[in-house]
């Protein structure tokens, strides 16, 4: 059964990327996040931490190497919160056009609910409220039908 939309479905997707530089820059975030999840970069962490630390047990632990420590972990922290977003953005856009497809294919679908993330939130509230409806009838039919 195909519903009519309660508002026009949105066609275009905003970019994740504008301009001439921005797949570069997005490949970048990718490699980096790439590099970042790797298990080798945990091992290379834990062995420039180690380093770090008897570094700084042979030097008598000396403000600089407090400064430099935090420094660095700050820095370090501020990127990847931005890679991290930005990966997972891209992830989520790229899943949600594959939910759209398959829902453009099925028959049986609802093609309300394609795009359906940039409907306004009362819009999406509907939609919640249908589905537990229909999941209420759907669980009263199975009660009736069961002996």
């Amino acid at each position: 059964m195909t519903a009519t939309p309660l508002t026009s479905p949105v066609t275009a997707t905003p970019s994740l990327a504008s301009g001439s530089a921005g797949p570069r820059r997005s490949r970048l975030l990718h490699r980096v996040g790439d590099t970042a999840a790797n298990a080798m970069a945990g091992t290379l962490a834990a062995s420039v931490g180690s380093i770090w630390l008897l570094i700084g047990a042979a030097t008598g632990f000396p403000d600089w190497w407090q400064i430099a420590l935090y420094s660095a972990t700050a820095l370090t922290t501020f990127v990847m919160v931005f890679v991290i977003q930005h990966t997972q953005s891209r992830q989520v856009a790229a899943l949600q056009r594959k939910l759209d497809e398959l829902i453009r294919s099925s028959r049986q679908a609802d093609n309300a609910l394609i795009a359906v993330e940039h409907a306004p939130d009362a819009e999406l509230q509907q939609l919640a409220d249908a589905s537990r409806d229909r999941r209420i009838e759907a669980l009263g039919d199975s009660d009736r039908a069961t002996p």
